[in-house]
């Protein structure tokens, strides 16, 4: 079970990063109902997939959002962490593209996929047979390994970004220590993400995903060059 969760997962990393991107929407789509359905294989219910607390996960997720529009904000605004947000991911995409990847390729290509899937039927997997705690670290050291080829794109794409994650100045910046700080902080976001997924069901953990991801796009624009 866990193996072939972990083979649908690398094919959809390999051809959303590598293969085909702008196909993701469509690629996590798929690989997020073969997820599903191989937890409602294993008797895992739609309760224990996490699509539950409706209410309170969209109390939770929204005001998780609007804490990270905040903090986008006043980054922006100071010189000292401007930069943060220079990333040409974004920069070099034209308007129409960046609202694609906003609106379109985060939240169906990036969102819907690691939500349901790592949060959701592998966790819900795991739980089952080896107990909460169990499931949450794994399916976080799983979702840590995932970000290794984003977190290589990261570090040509936004050097201040990438020297913070590895810990070093961008004059010294090593893609290896990039990738490691990448894996080591987004195990420990989905650690984060479990225990939104816990309290709130689904929706708290996507909202707060959705907003990091797609302001991160607005906001990056939006930023001053100096």
């Amino acid at each position: 079970m866990l193996l072939r969760s972990i083979a649908v997962l690398t094919a959809a990393n390999v051809l959303n990063n590598k293969i085909a991107p702008r196909l993701a929407p469509l690629t996590s789509a798929a690989a997020t109902a073969a997820l599903v359905a191989m937890a409602r294989r294993h008797g895992v219910s739609w309760r224990e997939l996490g699509f539950e607390h409706g209410r309170r996960g969209a109390a939770v997720g929204g005001a998780l959002a609007a804490a990270v529009a905040a903090v986008y904000t006043v980054g922006v605004a100071v010189p000292r962490t401007r930069p943060l947000f220079h990333d040409e991911r974004a920069l070099s995409l034209s308007r129409a593209r960046a609202l694609e990847e906003a609106l379109l390729q985060v939240p169906l290509g990036t969102v819907l996929l690691e939500e349901v899937g790592f949060r959701g039927a592998l966790h819900a997997m795991l739980a089952k047979r080896h107990g909460t705690i169990s499931a949450t670290a794994v399916s976080s050291a799983l979702f840590g390994l995932w970000h290794i080829l984003p977190a290589i794109d990261m570090a040509r794409a936004n050097p201040a970004l990438g020297a913070l994650t590895a810990g070093e100045s961008p004059a010294h910046l090593d893609v290896a220590r990039v990738v490691a700080g990448s894996v080591v902080s987004t195990a420990g976001a989905g650690v984060l993400f479990c225990e939104l997924r816990r309290r709130g069901g689904l929706l708290a953990p996507s909202m707060l995903h959705l907003a990091t991801n797609s302001l991160g796009y607005l906001f990056a624009r939006l930023s001053p060059k100096r």
